[in-house]
């Protein structure tokens, strides 16, 4: 099958829901009109309107009826319809999801996904356009997803469906379009906690996800440097040993995310490598990441984003040091 991501959400949603009759699926607008992007096309047309629901304009309302259900053997998975909306269920996500386990001390988890789409690049209003997988990913108990491929897109969603604990799976909605790859019929599972190297090298390593993983790709490519790139593919838990065992072969790193600068997640990244392989650096860690502003509406969002021509510049230099 011949996919985008947002196309390769919708099949794994298919399949889940066909697998497993205890996963629901709501939000604003999903069930009626398919969702703001079409990913939840067609799931009330198969599954019925018990199981696909449109819900109240209410992001705490649709997270904490997720954890009620997560916590009575339903599988539930909520949409936000933009990242940028998620600050209201914080409370339902840190509070009530992440910690009922250990609250309960095992007798109950919280199976449940809570999908949204977040990024910039596609010129859209104020609280349309965050990065905020940092704020998240400091949440003990709670995992955050974030694909950048149709193939990963269909495989971890459905590890973090079938994930006996919260999972946040954000979805590059820059890149929800703009390129499509071979998936697999049916079902399949890509891990959670488990980075890919999309290249191998032996210059520098370069650490990206999302969208971010394409401009990253394509700013390797310009240049005639040997670079090793990493797809972290998960926030929390992050896979620390792929990461530390890269640069400890390369001697040099470099990080790249859209997320502003101060607090974003590669400054926990860089602390990571120094704990574990500083020994073997040869130069310091450079961040390519967004400002430390708001994301700025429509066509300025160009200059705020990280592109090839940034990317390339720290990479040239961290070589150069």
């Amino acid at each position: 099958m011949n996919a985008t991501i947002v196309e390769a959400v919708n099949d794994a949603l298919h399949e889940e829901m066909t697998n497993d009759d205890r996963t629901l699926v709501f939000g604003q607008d999903v069930a009626e009109s398919g969702g703001v992007f079409r990913a939840t096309d067609s799931l009330k047309e198969e599954f019925g309107g018990e199981r696909v629901l449109d819900t109240p304009l209410s992001e705490i309302a649709i997270v904490g009826s997720a954890v009620g259900l997560a916590t009575h053997g339903f599988r539930p998975i909520a949409e936000i319809q933009f990242s940028g909306f998620l600050p209201p269920a914080f409370d339902q996500l840190v509070t009530n999801a992440s910690r009922i386990r250990w609250r309960t001390r095992g007798e109950l988890s919280a199976p449940m996904v809570v999908r949204t789409p977040y990024g910039a690049g596609v010129r859209a209003l104020e609280h349309h356009s965050e990065s905020l997988e940092a704020i998240y990913g400091h949440v003990p108990g709670l995992k955050v997803a974030i694909p950048s491929t149709p193939h990963d897109a269909k495989g971890m969603l459905v590890s973090a469906i079938r994930d006996p604990d919260p999972v946040l799976f954000m979805e590059p909605k820059h890149v929800y379009r703009s390129f499509r790859e071979e998936i697999d019929e049916g079902t399949y599972t890509e891990p959670l906690g488990t980075a890919a190297i999309r290249r191998e090298g032996s210059d520098l390593t370069v650490i990206s996800w999302g969208a971010m993983m394409h401009k990253t790709l394509e700013a390797v490519d310009n240049l005639a440097i040997d670079a090793e790139v990493i797809d972290l593919r998960t926030i929390s838990p992050f896979d620390k040993e792929t990461v530390t065992e890269s640069v400890k072969k390369t001697g040099r790193c470099v990080v790249v995310h859209e997320a502003a600068k101060t607090g974003g997640f590669a400054a926990e990244l860089v602390a990571s490598i120094n704990d574990e392989v500083l020994m073997y650096l040869e130069a310091p860690i450079e961040r390519v990441t967004g400002f430390d502003v708001p994301v700025p509406l429509l066509s300025m969002e160009d200059f705020y984003i990280p592109h090839p021509p940034r990317i390339e510049e720290a990479i040239k230099d961290t070589v150069a040091y």
